[in-house]
């Protein structure tokens, strides 16, 4: 594995500048050498440690958008864990993104969230989330601008009780270190630093349903 070149990250900025078809179907190569290809073996390598990879299709659905640009402005690629929790690796003209965590919600998965926090309190989510700011990384999640109904404001875990869903995510601009054999090491170390809460997570949220 040699890396993600830097020629993807051009592609999008290209299109950045051209999302139509026309500039699709004449550089479409560049997307599958540049981007599809180098990031499905990445895919491939952390498979064995991070379960079953998806990449994304790279046209966006625009039935129900007012945006019709044809194409994504990134390359997605999931992996997936316990319970519809996962980690997610992206490519797109700002560069690298790993991320991983709760990202879809049930109305079953956020009963039980509330109800273990409210049984047993959040220590031990608190605690396999803690190290993840000081690594780089921005926790965030969709939450509720108040509080859960019969919570008190001054709850000790308001806080967390807000959360509908919970991820952490770190970034990196385009680095010539990104077309090299690190890639894969600094992904992988990424992927393992989240290992923690998503693994808390997966067993406090339970099945979607």
């Amino acid at each position: 594995m040699t890396g993600i070149p830097a020629e993807a990250f051009e592609f999008y900025d290209h299109l950045a500048v051209d999302n139509s078809r026309d500039f699709w179907t004449a550089h479409k190569g560049e997307y599958e050498q540049f981007v599809r290809a180098p990031l499905s073996e990445l895919a491939d390598l952390l498979e064995p440690e991070f379960g079953p990879a998806k990449l994304y299709r790279p046209y966006r659905d625009v039935r129900f958008s007012k945006d019709k640009t044809p194409y994504k402005d990134h390359q997605g690629c999931l992996f997936a864990a316990e319970n519809s929790l996962g980690w997610y690796l992206q490519v797109s003209a700002s560069g690298l993104m790993v991320a991983g965590g709760w990202y879809m919600s049930t109305p079953a998965q956020i009963k039980r969230y509330r109800e273990y926090l409210l049984e047993y309190g959040g220590a031990e989510l608190r605690t396999a989330t803690k190290g993840l700011p000081k690594a780089g990384f921005t926790m965030g999640g969709d939450q509720l601008k108040t509080r859960p109904r019969g919570v008190p404001e001054d709850h000790a875990d308001i806080d967390l009780l807000r959360h509908r869903t919970m991820h952490a995510t770190r970034t990196w601009e385009p680095q010539a270190w990104m077309e090299t054999r690190r890639l894969r090491t600094t992904v992988a170390a990424s992927f393992e630093k989240l290992r923690p809460m998503i693994a808390t997570l997966a067993d406090i949220v339970g099945p979607p349903e």
